[in-house]
């Protein structure tokens, strides 16, 4: 994964400078000029992407929390870190959910149950993610701006259509993780590796029996993808290029679903700004407003992800340093 992460990111960054190069970079800067600090308002309204995230997430381990040790607050937090991971480090999109369980355990919960929830809160990501996605190619319609684009995604997404929902049932079903510790036994032993393989197929199944909690995560997610459109609404008016709401969302809906994609691309470099050039251009954005766009959402991920990831590294500094203090 690490070596697929770092292929994926010298793709990616390749990308970017091909994009950046047969633009006039010139441009591109002189609009952020014109937005000047005014998109620092970028980085507090983010706060409502990361509660909403938050709030499904701490739905989802409320049932293994039953003496209140996380809150919404610590959820929040780990949240942040969750995000700042898959968007500043390379780690293909996966680390953020490993740091997740870790910074859980913290509270004293089992992680099991912890990797239950991440995995299918990623499960219904995609799930709402496939949804935004299909909104957006009907706006697209519905602005008569596809032409071919949107047969071509309409096409894509109907091919599509049965990965999150037999990544459901196979995890609801399959009994995944004890048939993969059957494969894996002979490299690492017997150990605790099948009883911790039914428990994580247990723990997952149970998550997946909580209807209610399901639609509300997911909703949530939905209302958090949705509102990540007006920041793009937003920008576009600082750059004196004003664009409808439904516009904003269309741009929006189809980039987070190309750069979701391409998960093993880091930080989704180079996919992100390649997808606001292409769909943008059906609203006559020229390359340079919509790399400026993207520029603009890569500094507000910058703004938030870098306090995340230094309060993250401060608690892991003092936890290391905890049994030193303690010692005779």
């Amino acid at each position: 994964m690490k070596i697929a992460a770092y292929i994926g990111g010298l793709l990616g960054l390749a990308l970017l400078v091909a994009l950046v190069v047969r633009a006039d970079a010139g441009a591109m800067l002189h609009t952020l000029e014109l937005a000047g600090w005014q998109l620092l308002w970028l980085a507090p309204y983010r706060l409502l992407y990361f509660l909403l995230f938050a709030i499904g997430w701490e739905a989802l381990l409320r049932p293994y929390d039953l003496a209140h040790r996380v809150g919404l607050g610590y959820a929040f937090w780990v949240t942040t870190v969750r995000e700042a991971i898959d968007r500043l480090l390379p780690v293909a999109s996966v680390g953020g959910g490993l740091a997740a369980v870790r910074l859980m355990r913290w509270r004293g919960l089992a992680a099991a149950s912890v990797a239950a929830t991440v995995i299918i809160e990623v499960v219904l990501t995609v799930a709402v993610l496939y949804v935004f996605a299909v909104l957006g190619v009907l706006l697209l319609n519905h602005l008569r701006a596809g032409g071919t684009t949107y047969r071509e995604l309409l096409f894509a997404l109907l091919c599509t259509l049965p990965i999150p929902i037999l990544t459901a049932l196979l995890l609801r079903y399959g009994k995944v993780f004890r048939r993969l510790e059957r494969y894996l036994r002979p490299l690492l032993g017997a150990g605790a590796l099948a009883a911790d393989a039914a428990l994580l197929d247990r723990e997952l199944h149970a998550t997946l029996s909580r209807a209610r909690t399901l639609v509300l995560s997911g909703a949530l997610q939905l209302l958090a993808f949705v509102s990540g459109s007006l920041e793009v609404w937003f920008v576009l008016r600082l750059f004196g290029h004003p664009v409808e709401l439904r516009s904003a969302l269309m741009l929006e809906s189809l980039t987070q679903a190309l750069r979701h994609l391409a998960f093993i691309v880091p930080g989704g470099i180079g996919v992100q700004e390649a997808a606001f050039v292409v769909f943008g251009q059906s609203l006559g954005l020229g390359a340079e407003l919509a790399l400026a766009v993207s520029m603009a959402k890569r500094i507000r991920e910058v703004v938030c992800g870098l306090p995340a990831l230094a309060s993250w590294q401060w608690l892991e500094a003092r936890r290391l340093r905890a049994p030193a203090r303690d010692a005779p």
